[in-house]
């Protein structure tokens, strides 16, 4: 998608000279941000457009100290967690599983269950859904989730513990089919499995 006539470029402001190595960040980072977007929003392609748009152009504004430091993708995805959990603080509506679903670059053998996974995402809390995100699809450690969700690394062990219940309480036997495993639980490998089928 195109949205180089609504996004904020550094040609708007004094970082001139960085619009080239914005827009090559842009391009490198946007497909795993919107995907990211898609899970933390349980599926709502149209929201997780938005809060791209939003938390690009947060970079953007301060896109000389960001493309300074060691992991500005690591930023990006910090300021994408933060402004969806800004925005479900600033509305009480509930997120829309769309029946279109983002491209994957694999084949999908069940869009049905996959809709049924994402379904099952956004029933969870949202600050429950991006502790799952951020663990299982971010690769963060615990530590890392705690500090991009300030709150304590029991908060998101239990936070973690909790969502992974539900999700197997909803889907039951579904976990297996969408992994191709047959264990009874998923392991955390195996939830991790789970969230990249689920995009």
């Amino acid at each position: 998608m195109d949205h180089s006539s609504n996004r904020a470029g550094p040609a708007d402001g004094p970082g001139t000279a960085r619009a080239p190595e914005f827009e090559e960040f842009v391009a490198a980072r946007e497909r795993h941000l919107l995907r990211t977007a898609f899970l933390l929003t349980g599926g709502d392609a149209h929201l997780a457009e938005d809060l791209v748009q939003e938390a690009l152009g947060r970079v953007f504004v301060k896109w000389r100290k960001i493309s300074r430091l060691e992991n500005p993708s690591g930023y990006a995805q910090t300021v994408l967690v933060n402004t969806f959990l800004s925005h479900r603080r600033r509305r009480s509506s509930t997120e829309r599983v769309t029946d279109v679903l983002p491209e994957t670059g694999v084949d999908d053998p069940d869009p049905a269950l996959r809709l049924t996974l994402l379904r099952a995402l956004s029933a969870l809390a949202p600050a429950d859904r991006a502790v799952l995100v951020l663990r299982f699809w971010e690769d963060r450690s615990v530590e890392e989730t705690a500090g991009v969700l300030r709150i304590g690394d029991g908060a998101v062990r239990t936070r973690t513990k909790r969502a992974l219940g539900r999700l197997r309480t909803v889907l039951g036997t579904d976990l297996d089919t969408l992994t191709g495993r047959h264990a009874p639980l998923p392991t955390p490998g195996h939830d991790k499995a789970v969230l990249h089928h689920a995009h």
